[in-house]
């Protein structure tokens, strides 16, 4: 694990001190699977891909329910588009039960569910936060977002509104 952070740091790091992107390498080797550690490893292979509004894939950049909706797509999911939908279609559960690849939920914006992103473990999340930024991992510990954390979930295996392909 200790690894895997580091070698996103490095990607974060030389991807902030250049002009040109260039996409990170995958710091996993996970072999594709329908499962929360697939999800996880598609949206950290996002890390350094630029925000971009309404963006739902990395040659078109993300916002934050896009990574969402890509990661799970690609790991073998259905699940809803919009941040909003995605927080209505998730079983709820407390941050002492989170586990990786499950979603955390966040108001940015007064009176509805404005962020999400995907937890990776360790107190930290992975998301697309904002213009002019690119997917990043982030602490839960940081303030700001702590102060805007609402709520956590996890995606159902199995029913009819998040389900894994077959």
């Amino acid at each position: 694990m200790v690894r895997y952070f580091i070698a996103i740091l490095v990607v974060m790091v030389a991807s902030g001190c250049s002009h040109n992107y260039t996409r990170p390498q995958s710091v996993f080797n996970t072999p594709q699977s329908s499962n929360p550690s697939s999800v996880v490893h598609y949206a950290v292979q996002q890390v350094g891909i630029p925000y971009r509004y309404g963006g739902q894939h990395p040659s078109q950049g993300f916002d934050c329910s896009g990574l969402v909706y890509y990661a799970y797509r690609q790991a073998g999911y259905s699940i809803p588009r919009s941040s909003s939908q995605q927080y209505s279609s998730v079983r709820h559960v407390s941050l002492r039960e989170l586990r990786a690849g499950d979603l955390l939920f966040f108001r940015v914006s007064p009176k509805k569910v404005s962020h999400v992103g995907i937890y990776v473990g360790n107190g930290d999340f992975v998301h697309a936060p904002s213009s002019g930024k690119s997917v990043q991992i982030s602490s839960l510990d940081n303030p700001y977002w702590k102060k805007r954390l609402i709520a956590a979930g996890r995606v159902p295996a199995r029913d009819g509104i998040a389900s894994a392909r077959d």
